[in-house]
């Protein structure tokens, strides 16, 4: 088996489900200083830093390659199976490409570059669950003012801008009652939710903007009128203006239905990650094409309103491209990789390597 596959493989073996990365990271840490020379360091948030000397190069300015450790559920117990090329989980498991595959794509591309600038490798834990590990990087220890991050799917992506996200929690406090013996005196939290949700626009709002209810809890008894509900639901917008005023209509939505109803209501709300977008003008961008097109591929520049790290690093100054890894139905059971595009994925690391050298 190729050193790319079997490096792959490997990884995915060892379970790092969101918040269960450290194991993962150490190995990963390891083998980073024994294959590149790396000096490895983890943050006080449990982020991993590796810093790789220049190559054939005189460069002075490090350029960042992110990617994250964990992967989403189910991920404990995978184990990789090859046919006919492609790469899936033998399992009811996801296969871990997103992010591995972009992992073992950065070690292969730095192993087999001619040359290539100081480099910066940051692998961030809890990207899965909010970039929660971008967000507490040690930001201020960087020196690329130029990165990209291995996280996006198809081989052909530049994405250039992300979203502002609002993470929004909203709790319910209704009045339980006997559902049968005295409904009447009863105020149900479930229908209150029921009727606020309804009432929201949901799904794709426009070309930049979506929302979505993900979690609903309400009641403990099937013959109780249920006192209490629990709603978890996001917003998100290419306008950070626009993700803003939809998180007001939310919060003003389940307001008037709680009260029309005569039951209290909660909300409480957190900015995830602010829209943010490269500028036409920089060289990660021109970079990024060119490295797309020199395997055959039509440059996709776009913005994507799905989060990745490459936001926290843009509002900190560093202009950050993310670029594809070959990985198809990720987040599922489904999930898979053909070999031959994490070897044009490699291709096209190379690529940027040997061209900021």
């Amino acid at each position: 088996m190729e050193r790319l596959v079997s490096s792959f493989c490997e990884m995915v073996r060892i379970d790092s489900e969101s918040g269960n990365e450290s194991r993962f990271l150490a190995v990963l840490a390891e083998r980073l200083t024994d294959e590149l020379g790396a000096s490895c360091a983890l943050d006080d948030y449990g982020n991993l830093i590796a810093r790789v000397a220049a190559r054939e190069s005189s460069v002075s300015q490090p350029i960042l390659f992110g990617m994250h450790a964990d992967t989403v559920k189910p991920g404990i117990g995978i184990e990789p199976v090859i046919e006919h090329g492609v790469i899936r989980s033998a399992g009811e498991t996801v296969l871990g490409a997103d992010d591995k595959a972009g992992i073992a794509e950065v070690i292969e591309a730095i192993l087999t570059a001619q040359r290539h600038p100081p480099l910066e490798l940051v692998i961030t834990r809890e990207e899965e669950l909010g970039v929660r590990g971008a967000k507490h990087l040690d930001i201020a220890s960087l020196e690329s003012r130029i990165g990209f991050v291995l996280d996006m799917d198809a081989l052909d992506a530049v994405v250039v801008g992300g979203p502002s996200k609002m993470a929004i929690d909203i709790e319910i406090v209704g009045r339980a009652a006997h559902a049968a013996m005295e409904p009447e005196k009863g105020i149900s939290a479930v229908r209150v939710a029921a009727q606020a949700i309804t009432e929201l626009d949901e799904g794709r709002i426009d070309e930049g903007t979506t929302v979505n209810v993900g979690v609903v809890h309400g009641g403990e008894i099937r013959n109780g009128v249920p006192e209490r509900a629990v709603i978890q639901m996001e917003c998100r917008s290419l306008s950070h203006e626009t993700c803003l005023a939809v998180e007001r209509r939310i919060r003003d939505t389940f307001e008037r239905v709680a009260a029309a109803f005569g039951a209290a209501v909660s909300i409480s709300t957190e900015l995830s990650y602010r829209a943010s977008r490269v500028s036409e003008a920089s060289p990660a961008i021109a970079a990024a094409v060119a490295a797309v097109e020199s395997v055959g591929l039509t440059a996709n520049v776009r913005t994507v309103v799905g989060g990745t790290d490459a936001s926290i690093l843009n509002a900190h100054g560093i202009e950050t491209v993310v670029l594809g890894v070959g990985m198809r139905n990720e987040h599922s059971t489904s999930e898979e990789i053909e070999i031959s595009s994490m070897r044009s994925a490699v291709r096209i690391i190379r690529h940027l390597l040997e061209s900021f050298a």
